[in-house]
């Protein structure tokens, strides 16, 4: 419940003021659920390895099936990622 309260009131201080916010989080379907998009970084050093856009209209639930999907197939790329940079 603390976690979607957060959500609610990070969408709440965007879309009142405007601003652009930067969201840091290791939770896949918690940066699908705030972002417009979700931008997957590599490992030491850190650059971007790809962006993924979100096009799904707010509100948004973190467990809706939209957001799901996109969640899984962010994370497919993040284990590939996590697999070449362990070789």
């Amino acid at each position: 419940m603390t976690r979607d309260l957060l959500h609610d009131e990070v969408e709440r201080i965007w879309r009142d003021r405007n601003l652009t916010v930067v969201f840091v989080t290791h939770n896949v379907r918690e940066a699908v659920r705030l972002g417009d998009r979700v931008v997957l970084l590599s490992s030491r050093p850190g650059r971007v390895v790809e962006e993924f856009p979100v096009a799904m209209a707010r509100p948004r639930r973190i467990d809706s099936p939209e957001a799901a999907s996109l969640a899984a197939a962010i994370t497919d790329r993040l284990r590939e990622e996590v697999v070449r940079h362990g070789a």
